[in-house]
C-alpha cells in the first residue's frame, strides 16, 4: 500500500510539473508582449529583456496620435465586426442545425453531407467570386462585407448539430409542441437555451476568429476608418525603416488582445461546460 501510495504521489507530482512548464510556456509570450511594449524602438533593439522599461505612456501616446492610422476606430470596428459575426454565425447555425435534425424531411441527408462538403473547401478558392459579388451589390469597402458572409458558417453548424444529439431531446421539442409553442418560439425559448454552453463556446471561437482575421479585410476595406486591427499592425509593421518604430507595434498589438481577454474571462466558464455537455440523452 505505501509503495502505490508514493506511486500516485508521484505520477501527481510529474502531472503538476509538466502542467507548470506547459502554463510557462504559454503565458511567456504574452510576458514578453507586455515588457516590450514598455521598451522604446532602441531598447527593443538591443535584444531580450525581462526588465519592463518607462516609455509605456511613450509609446501609447505615439501610437495614438498617429494621425495616418487611427488605431481607436480600428479597434471599435474589429469589436463590432467580431461581435455581429460571433452573433450571426452562431444563431443562424444553431437554426440550421435545428432544421436538418428535428425535421425529417426528403434531401435531408443530402442537405447534411452538402454542408460538410462545404466545409471541406477553403475559403481562398472562393475568393474572386465573392469579390465579385459584393462588388456588384455594392457592398465593397463596407464593414457589412465581413460580418454577413458568417451567417454561412459550416464548421459552426457540425458541431451545433453533434451538440444537439447530445443535448437536445425529441421529447422536449415535441411537449413544447403540443403545449401550442410554434416552431419559431420553440427554438428560441426551448432549444437555445439547452445549447448555451454550446452556442457560447462557438460565439467565443467565432469572435476569436473574426477578430484575427486579416485575409477577407485587406481584400475589402481601403478607407482608412474602415480598417481593422490586423491590417493596422500590419502597417506599422510594414513602415518604412526611418517611421518604424517597435515600441509602437509592441503597444498596438497589446492593445489587440485586451478585447480578447475581456471576452474569455466573461464567457470562460462556458468553454468547460460546453466541453462537458452531453450528459443528457433521449
Amino acid at each position: 500500500m505505501k509503495s502505490q501510495s508514493a506511486s500516485l504521489i508521484l505520477r501527481r507530482n510529474l502531472c503538476y510539473i509538466v502542467l507548470i512548464i506547459l502554463a510557462f510556456l504559454s503565458l511567456f509570450p504574452f510576458v514578453i508582449l507586455i515588457i516590450n511594449s514598455t521598451r522604446s524602438h532602441s531598447q527593443i533593439q538591443l535584444g531580450f529583456s525581462l526588465m519592463p522599461s518607462k516609455f509605456f505612456a511613450a509609446n501609447l501616446v505615439a501610437l495614438l496620435s498617429n494621425d495616418n492610422m487611427p488605431v481607436l476606430r480600428a479597434l471599435f470596428n474589429s469589436v463590432y465586426v467580431s461581435a455581429v459575426s460571433a452573433v450571426l454565425t452562431t444563431y443562424f447555425s444553431c437554426m440550421t442545425a435545428y432544421g436538418i435534425y428535428m425535421y425529417r424531411f426528403k434531401g435531408r441527408q443530402f442537405s447534411f453531407k452538402f454542408i460538410l462538403l462545404v466545409m471541406m473547401v477553403p475559403a481562398q478558392v472562393s475568393t474572386a467570386g465573392f469579390i465579385k459579388l459584393i462588388t456588384k451589390i455594392g457592398m465593397m469597402d463596407t464593414l457589412p462585407a465581413l460580418y454577413i458572409p458568417a451567417i454561412a458558417a459550416p464548421i459552426v453548424f457540425f458541431y451545433l448539430y453533434q451538440a444537439m444529439e447530445s443535448t437536445l431531446p425529441y421529447s422536449i421539442v415535441e411537449a413544447a409542441r403540443v403545449d401550442g409553442c410554434n416552431e419559431f418560439r420553440t427554438f428560441n425559448e426551448v432549444a437555445i437555451p439547452m445549447m448555451k454552453p454550446s452556442i457560447a463556446v462557438q460565439a467565443i471561437f467565432a469572435f476569436v476568429s473574426s477578430w484575427n482575421n486579416y485575409f477577407t479585410p485587406s481584400l475589402v476595406i481601403s478607407n482608412k476608418y474602415k480598417k481593422t486591427v490586423p491590417i493596422m499592425i500590419a502597417q506599422l509593421r510594414s513602415a518604412d525603416y526611418q517611421k518604424f518604430n517597435m515600441g509602437t507595434v509592441y503597444m498596438q498589438i497589446f492593445l489587440s488582445i485586451v478585447p480578447l481577454m475581456i471576452v474569455y474571462l466573461f464567457l470562460s466558464r462556458s468553454i468547460i461546460a460546453g466541453v462537458t455537455a452531453g450528459g443528457v440523452k433521449e
